[in-house]
Order: C-alpha cells, then structure tokens, then sequence
C-alpha cells in the first residue's frame, strides 16, 4: 500500500495526469524513461504544438507530436499510465491520426522500395572484395 492507501503501481494515475516522460515510455514510444526524457528536453516531443519539459503533466484528450528517430506520430491521448504493460495493453493509451497513420504507412513503403547503398556490405571488405572492387575501379 502507499501512503495515500492505494493499492497496486498507479495505473490509472488518478485525476491529477501523468509526467510526459512516463507516459511516453509507459505507451511503448521509447525502451527506457531516460530515452523519453532526452527526447521531450530535446522538442522531439510537443504537447498541443508547444515544447514542453519532462515532468508536464498529460492530461486526456492531449495532442501530442512525437518524434522517435524512427517515426514521427500524431496522437491524442485516451488514457493515463505510468506502469509500462504490454503492447496491446499500451496501444489503448491513445489514438493516432488518420493523417499520421497514412504519412507512417507511406514512409514505411518508400523504405521498403528504396534499397539502401551499401546495405549487402557486410563490415570491412575481404580481401576477394577489395580486387573486385579495384578491378571494377579500373585499377590495375
């Protein structure tokens, strides 16, 4: 029990929100707290459009823009949670746009059809490799 006589790790977070950073990691956007902190101190994070700090208390209804590296996401937040659950379990916590799910689904597919240069190098060029590569060069 904690001291105010509540059982359990605060899964709801009561009425009064939840820090952005718990929140973003408790929804599966980033692998630890820390990451979310660094990325909410660096504005990869907005709240209704304005930067904020790691301890902004979210509230419901929400807009956030998160920007993971990876993605970028629009989403409305649909619950509280500072208990990191499972996946489906975290998805409920909010509500992507139609217009982030689509521009996600179009960068997914423009991934997948373009072929990174380099991607079938495999670390440092064996010995095989670099006569290959010297031959195709016009070197000797």
């Amino acid at each position: 029990m904690s001291k105010d006589g509540k059982q359990g790790g605060g899964n709801d977070a009561g009425g009064k929100g939840v820090r952005v950073d718990k929140w973003l990691w408790a929804a599966r956007f980033f692998k630890t707290r820390s990451l979310a902190a660094e990325a909410v101190d660096s504005g990869k994070i907005k709240v209704g459009g304005d930067k904020v700090k790691p301890a902004r208390a979210l509230r419901l209804g929400d807009e956030l823009h998160i920007d993971n590296g990876a993605d970028v996401w629009q989403v409305e937040v649909l619950g509280l949670s500072d208990v990191r659950a499972a996946a489906p379990v975290a998805r409920l916590l909010y509500a992507e746009s139609a217009a982030s799910v689509a521009r996600r689904a179009g960068e997914a597919e423009r991934r997948k059809l373009f072929r990174e240069p380099g991607a079938e190098l495999k670390g440092r060029p064996t010995k095989r490799d670099r006569r290959q590569l010297s031959k195709a060069s016009g070197q000797e």
